[in-house]
């Protein structure tokens, strides 16, 4: 990120937002879990995956401003930045997951589309990537384009709990990096990514969990875990046996799995980049000081115009989730880095 970044960051929200009311937007989902609860016991309908893309709507310009186009976590090693731990991790997958030139890829709630366009432009392979959320989708396409890689990428508003627009048994591969951790019914999205692929196939997944070290008793570690799902807007956190048991469930045969951090021994925790790492200008925005800095100025912008009215308060919000993140790994209760390598058997 350059300095020039900084001052482009009013114009890049304003379009971002768009006719969005950030005011009514922030309200609105500050009362998730409220209006979660009361449509239990009104039997009234509340879609989580609304939610989720209300989520992103309000954050998802400013988590790509202060963290990546990449908006996941990576195992980091003492000597690299978060960028090339990112960089790294995604190697990682294409690896495991055998990719090469030919094959049909699903990615599986792609973001912004980091992931797609380094599988794409290393692996050679085709990749569709599908995610409900518009907004990114506009910006992973616009990415896509510049980095000259339409003609192995597709992209497709798709909700990955319902993929019956795409044919059962279509592709070589799948992956799906952070995003089924937003799944309301784990057991069906990964029935639904079972679906369509081959037999024989492979799936990576990535998912934010709760550790072995979690304990229902202990009324901190379950203040710390509903902070995490209130910030993220995560409908539940699973630990690793119900994310397996799950993926067995649905027909999965488990080749590897595990939390890359401790099978790396990496010396630096997952969430050190929201803490102290420090080496540019994006990296200070991460942490708390940088944090606090940028929403006091966009605060103070805002009188005059520059930014939507309580832009800050997305800021504020995204401030509260890296401290509940950074609650999460030191407590030892919460890890973004629980993945597994899986396969769809031969006979399915």
């Amino acid at each position: 990120m350059k300095p020039s970044d900084l001052l482009k960051l009013p114009k890049n929200l304003r379009k971002s937002y768009g006719d969005l009311n950030v005011s009514d937007s922030v309200k609105r989902y500050e009362s998730w879990l409220e209006r979660r609860e009361q449509a239990k016991t009104q039997d009234d309908k509340y879609d989580h995956t609304e939610t989720v893309s209300e989520y992103y709507d309000l954050f998802t310009e400013l988590m790509q401003f202060g963290w990546n186009e990449s908006l996941h976590f990576a195992p980091i090693a003492p000597d690299e930045t978060l960028e090339e731990a990112i960089v790294r991790h995604q190697r990682h997958m294409i690896k495991k997951l055998e990719l090469r030139e030919g094959m049909n890829v699903i990615d599986v709630g792609c973001g912004l589309g980091g992931p797609l366009r380094r599988v794409a432009k290393e692996s050679g392979a085709r990749v569709l990537g599908i995610n409900n959320n518009e907004q990114q989708l506009e910006k992973a396409k616009l990415k896509t384009t510049e980095a000259g890689l339409d003609h192995l990428t597709e992209y497709r508003e798709c909700n990955f709990m319902d993929m019956s627009s795409i044919e059962a048994g279509s592709y070589d591969a799948g992956y799906a990096i952070e995003s089924t951790c937003y799944a309301p019914d784990k057991e069906r999205a990964y029935a639904e990514i079972f679906r369509v692929l081959k037999p024989g196939a492979l799936f990576w997944g990535q998912e934010m969990c709760l550790t072995n070290v979690f304990e229902l008793e202990d009324e901190q570690h379950c203040a710390i875990r509903d902070e995490i799902k209130f910030t993220l807007a995560l409908s539940d956190i699973f630990k690793f046996d119900e994310v397996n048991r799950a993926l067995e469930t649905v027909g999965f045969e488990i080749v590897e799995a595990g939390d890359q951090e401790v099978e790396n021994g990496s010396s630096v925790s997952w969430y050190q980049p929201m803490e102290g790492l420090t080496s540019s200008l994006r990296s200070w925005l991460r942490v708390p000081g940088g944090r606090s800095t940028l929403a006091g100025g966009v605060r103070l912008a805002e009188v005059v115009g520059m930014f939507p009215k309580d832009s800050w308060r997305v800021i504020e919000l995204l401030d509260r989730q890296a401290d509940a993140y950074v609650a999460g790994g030191k407590s030892s209760i919460y890890t973004p880095l629980y993945c597994f390598l899986a396969r769809k058997p031969e006979s399915r």
